[in-house]
């Protein structure tokens, strides 16, 4: 996505405008009348939708189908905001860093501040509705001299985001997997089959070749399946929310939920009561992203640069009050705390959502078939969590070989001659995340690791944009439907500054004594990669790319 830097009106309808912009901007409708003839488009007939104007005043022909209403796009952001895939693996280890407290009033705070990261995001998206979202943001907002390098970082971050995104998909789709078997062919107890790390990695490794064969051969397949995970997600959790605790022979008190602190220095090696919250509240960071995916949709939304920001902000609302009530659904409904982590317990301490479950149904039904059941609709979450995100991952790394960003990108960005997607970066994106997950074979905190990686790539994307925007200056800033004026700014810093809090998180140890086995070496795969990828910007890269490209020519008198 290349485009050379234009000399044209930028940031606003005057021309006198000083501009830090490397792309165009226009506004008026004698010059989008140029431009759609310059490019053999008639004038049309009808009024152009607001965020079809928009997108053309940025220098882009409408392509996409704009035909997806607010609720639509609400849907699928919902959708990626996956209540189950990311409350429910990590619930367990954040509940044993410092009991119940911390992970329900941590759910609380972080929300708090995601508000800031999606409000900082949605004047964004309403400035600028195009397809290409975080990447082509920062590359605008950075102005000609820094945009390249701010789109190039953006795209890697997001890249590797998404990458170890399907790779967190895979791992806890296993492990839920894992329980579903063990449950149901007799419990820990009654010699059910725990998979070893052998098996436990093979399926892993099923997961992602399975993603990566439908997203090579059956892409109307997975265009229906996207529509199913909505509503599984929708209506699987009301369920969940709703059943749980009414069927939970015995609830805790409110007491216990919102005000009990307890730290497991037997379990976790960690002593320090402060060290123990930060590390409780990762439950939380790593569930509330993901709601960029309006922004993705806007070229396809009507209305966008007022329904994009509808969207993104409306699915954080959703997922945050949704997401509380899962969290307070299970903590409410624990019968034994002390039990949960018990190596000789039914699902063998392996996973805390399993034994909450099983206890509930056990205890009330004398069976455990109801919470296999709760299980399998969970483990469909992930199944088509891991599924979508690698279409996503695919896209990315083909758009960016596009612009020769990849090492081999000749290869990466062909398009499958038959079926027009882009199959050799689907395979290539499996492979990077089956190399993620080898070290199941001997550590014992990939997942941890997993999801470090895919936090800090996919929320460290937001923070590129959200910089540029926040030290851009406030004349240079062609606002769009939702513009936060003089509040701008502030809020911009306040979401940048939890970002870096969130990705520095996310590099910790989590669990004591640091040994091979327990080692998160997420900081060592990020230093590595990121390494190797800025040495490749200043070495060579810096030269010939230039960021998104423009598929509206300007005509030369402009």
């Amino acid at each position: 996505m290349k485009c050379s830097p234009s000399r044209s009106l930028i940031g606003s309808s005057s021309s006198s405008r000083p501009s830090t912009l490397t792309y165009p901007l226009l506004s008026s409708s004698s010059t989008q009348r140029q431009i759609m003839a310059s490019n053999g488009v008639d004038k049309p007939e009808k009024v152009l939708d607001s965020g079809e104007r928009r997108l053309l005043e940025l220098g882009y022909k409408q392509e996409l189908r704009r035909e997806m209403t607010l609720f639509k796009t609400l849907a699928i952001s919902f959708s990626t905001m996956t209540l189950f895939t990311g409350i429910t693996p990590l619930y367990g280890s954040s509940f044993a860093y410092a009991g119940p407290a911390p992970v329900v009033w941590g759910w609380v705070v972080v929300t708090f501040f995601t508000w800031f990261v999606g409000i900082a995001m949605a004047e964004i998206c309403s400035s600028f509705p195009t397809t290409g979202s975080l990447y082509f943001w920062a590359a605008h907002l950075a102005g000609p001299r820094w945009g390249p390098f701010a789109s190039w970082c953006c795209a890697w971050l997001e890249t590797i985001g998404l990458i170890a995104g399907v790779g967190t998909q895979a791992y806890a789709g296993s492990q839920v997997l894992q329980s579903i078997i063990l449950l149901s062919t007799g419990t820990n107890k009654d010699g059910g089959y725990l998979a070893p790390r052998g098996v436990f990695l093979a399926m892993y490794l099923a997961l992602t070749v399975i993603w990566a064969i439908l997203n090579t051969f059956a892409l109307d397949v997975i265009a229906f399946i996207d529509i199913i995970s909505i509503w599984w997600q929708v209506i699987g959790g009301a369920v969940i929310v709703i059943l749980v605790p009414l069927v939970a022979p015995t609830t805790q008190s409110a007491s216990y939920v919102f005000t009990n602190f307890q730290l497991s220095p037997g379990r976790t090696g960690i002593e320090s009561k402060p060290y123990a919250v930060v590390l409780a509240f990762l439950v939380s960071q790593y569930s509330l992203y993901g709601y960029d995916a309006a922004a993705h949709l806007t070229e396809e939304t009507k209305g966008a640069d007022k329904n994009g920001p509808i969207a993104i902000l409306t699915s954080i609302g959703i997922i945050s009050v949704f997401g509380w009530a899962y969290i307070l659904a299970l903590t409410f409904s624990i019968q034994d705390p002390s039990y949960l982590f018990d190596a000789s317990n039914e699902t063998a301490g392996s996973f805390a959502i399993a034994q909450i479950l099983y206890d509930a149904f056990h205890g009330r039904y004398h069976s455990g078939t109801g919470a296999i059941v709760i299980l399998i609709v969970i483990w469909g979450s992930f199944f088509f969590g891991g599924l979508s995100i690698l279409t996503s991952a695919a896209r990315v790394v083909y758009a960016l070989s596009r612009d020769g960003g990849v090492p081999g990108s000749r290869y990466w960005r062909k398009i499958h001659p038959k079926y027009k997607i882009p199959a050799n970066a689907v395979w290539l994106c499996a492979f990077a995340c089956a190399l993620l997950g080898l070290p199941i074979l001997g550590v014992d905190v990939v997942f941890t690791a997993i999801t470090s990686i895919c936090t800090i790539g996919w929320v460290g994307g937001y923070a590129v944009p959200i910089f540029a925007r926040m030290v851009m200056p406030r004349e240079n800033f062609n606002p769009g439907p939702f513009f936060l004026g003089r509040y701008s700014q502030p809020i911009c810093l306040v979401a940048f500054l939890w970002i870096c809090y969130t990705c520095a998180v996310f590099l910790l140890p989590t669990k004591y004594p640091i040994e091979l086995t327990t080692f998160n070496y997420a900081p060592i795969a990020l230093g590595v990669v990121l390494s190797l990828i800025m040495l490749w910007w200043v070495i060579d890269a810096k030269r010939w790319f230039k960021g998104p490209v423009r598929n509206v020519d300007i005509p030369s008198q402009l």
